[in-house]
């Protein structure tokens, strides 16, 4: 598994290895501002070739969860920046993924029960936990082409934030069933507008986007992230290869630091995403049904394989902050405990013990 060790260039960092950590939502945000544990949690991860921050929203109507960061305010930017300073302070590299929710929302979340928004208003037919316990997702407000401009505006306002809080970068999330992605999919989406129809107005939303943030902080600072054919939060995709093979080229002119792909079973899509897109790829393969996540050695059998750069781990990060050393060890292993995912305090966030105690 040599070829996880070997060093990659991205954008302007130069990566010790290609072994990122992925987006973990943790719900340890009271009122969008990351606690007093957050720099420790992210620092123990520094080793990492590449750390890809939890989804934070954008926006007041981004937010989709309880007690997720922000990137919007001067207390989200104070917050975070202790964060970055930890990480960098320990050797390590960190994106923030730019995460706004769309219509997997609740006005629960917002100061004003405002409806949260989408291309199109059809409801997710899922539900979102509160304060009041598990709730559906309402249908919400289609978004008018102002609505568009300025989301897309709260796009780039979030990034220059981000420079201001100190990340190397931020990750757009286009995929998991969010707004970017529900904009690109036709069962979400069902405009009659520039943003709706053909596959090629569906990915003018994420295109905009791409282009706005990247002429702000510079596309070497900007990475992407698709889960192509995923049905997570309703989603259902009727092209998925004709869709993903537009997006792509699309967005190939505009140099960003690299796309990350999500998984969902189909590899065939993968290696056409692959083939398409002329920059680095991070890969987050899909499991196998033997496996329940992300192995080392399936990780490195994608590198040999040529179909990745680099390949993101999730729980394995979650609950082994010194992975790439248990990797070259050979493990073993600490499990994750799926019960301290969301919320809480310390336990199961910054208690996982390291190979050297």
């Amino acid at each position: 598994m040599e070829n996880l060790f070997e060093p990659l260039t991205l954008g302007r960092l130069k990566l010790p290895n290609r072994i990122v950590m992925s987006p973990m939502t943790r719900s340890r945000a009271p009122e969008g501002v990351q606690g007093d544990l957050a720099p420790e949690y992210y620092a123990q991860r520094a080793a990492a070739g590449l750390i890809i921050t939890e989804g934070t929203q954008p926006s007041v109507i981004g937010q989709g969860y309880i007690d997720t960061p922000g990137l919007h305010a001067p207390a989200h930017v104070a917050a975070w920046r202790r964060v970055t300073d930890a990480v960098h302070d320990d050797g390590g590299r960190i994106f923030v993924q730019l995460m706004h929710s769309g219509r997997i929302g609740h006005p629960s979340l917002y100061p004003d029960a405002a409806l949260p928004v989408a291309p199109s208003a059809i409801a997710s037919g899922e539900q979102i936990f509160t304060p009041d316990g598990m709730l559906d997702h309402p249908t919400p407000r289609a978004l008018t082409l102002e609505d568009i401009a300025q989301t897309v505006e709260d796009f780039v306002a979030s990034a220059k934030s981000a420079m201001e809080a100190g990340f190397d970068g931020v990750e757009l999330h286009g995929a998991n069933g969010y707004l970017i992605h529900q904009f690109l999919s036709d069962n979400t989406n069902q405009r009659s507008d520039a943003y709706g129809g053909s596959i090629e107005n569906r990915i003018r939303f994420a295109v905009e986007v791409a282009r706005a943030v990247t002429d702000a902080i510079g596309p070497e600072r900007v990475g992407i992230r698709i889960s192509p054919a995923h049905t997570a939060n309703g989603i259902s995709e009727s092209d998925p290869k004709e869709l993903y093979t537009a997006l792509i080229r699309a967005l190939a002119p505009y140099g960003l630091a690299y796309v990350h792909v999500m998984e969902f079973g189909s590899r065939e899509i993968t290696k056409l995403v692959r083939a398409e897109w002329p920059g680095t790829l991070i890969l987050n393969p899909h499991a196998t049904p033997e496996e329940t996540s992300v192995t080392p050695e399936s990780a490195s059998a994608v590198l040999d394989e040529g179909l990745a750069d680099a390949v993101s781990f999730a729980s394995l990060w979650l609950a082994n902050p010194d992975l790439p050393a248990r990797i070259k060890a050979g493990g073993p292993y600490n499990a994750p405990d799926p019960a301290t995912f969301y919320g809480g305090d310390h336990r199961g966030y910054t208690d996982y013990p390291t190979l050297d105690g």
